[in-house]
């Protein structure tokens, strides 16, 4: 399990904490609008500069009494068989832990959740049930057919049981994508997600995308999300944006 960055502080990445957020390298997804081309191509990953855990750990020791919580980002945390040694390293520090997931691991989620290793856990949710191949780019990679999206649906539905259901504190999201995702579209997610706690939107970021075409398209307006927000607050107790 790689290291792939640090961002040494943050006030947004763990909702009510201060924090920092570790992202660690691999992803089981190509979503070609993803802004973190780095942490998940591996070309890319194979000539990155990489993080070492002892300077990770000794960072948090520094920052004992000062920072609360750890986010842990990626790629996609929950390929690495590592994980949950690493989070109980984070844990015996002092640290509140918040997973960010794309939902497709249930059972190590809930085994995590079990353990009381992760303290908050934002699950991405990128588009509604028929747009959710294309928007992750899983055909590009040669997965077809049916069975595969009954696989990525029926893991994803049960992320979203286990927190419904469960104790953690937890939050939905959704990047806007624009040409991509509309109004319809979120719409369309909200009633599948209706009945849970939080749902963040989050704009766009074309920088650093994967696919080249995505690097041309302009984020969405304020005023746009703002709109799009008015339209979700009926669903959840909490929305908000994120920039």
């Amino acid at each position: 399990m790689e290291i792939g960055e640090l961002q040494k502080l943050s006030f947004s990445d763990f909702p009510g904490k201060i924090s920092c957020t570790v992202f660690l390298s691999g992803c089981n997804f190509r979503c070609p609008w993803c802004y973190s081309a780095e942490f998940v191509l591996p070309e890319k990953i194979k000539n990155q500069e990489k993080i070492s855990q002892e300077y990770f750990f000794d960072f948090l020791k520094e920052k004992k009494g000062f920072l609360e919580g750890v986010c842990i980002s990626g790629g996609e945390p929950t390929i690495h068989p590592e994980l949950p040694i690493f989070i109980k390293k984070i844990k015996k520090l002092g640290f509140l832990v918040k997973l960010d997931t794309n939902g497709f691991n249930p059972k190590i989620l809930q085994d995590l959740i079990d353990k009381k290793l992760i303290d908050y856990v934002a699950l991405d949710i990128k588009a509604p049930k028929e747009k959710y191949l294309k928007v992750l780019g899983i055909l590009n990679q040669g997965l077809r057919g049916n069975f595969f999206r009954e696989k990525i649906f029926s893991n994803i539905e049960k992320s979203i049981s286990i927190l419904k259901e469960g104790k953690v504190d937890y939050e939905f999201r959704t990047t806007l994508i624009p040409k991509t995702l509309k109004k319809k579209d979120i719409l369309e997610i909200v009633r599948w997600l209706k009945g849970g706690k939080r749902y963040t939107l989050q704009n766009f970021r074309a920088g650093r995308a994967i696919k080249p075409r995505f690097k041309k398209i302009k984020p969405y307006s304020d005023e746009y999300l703002l709109e799009i927000q008015k339209i979700i607050l009926p669903f959840f107790e909490f929305s908000r944006i994120k920039p």
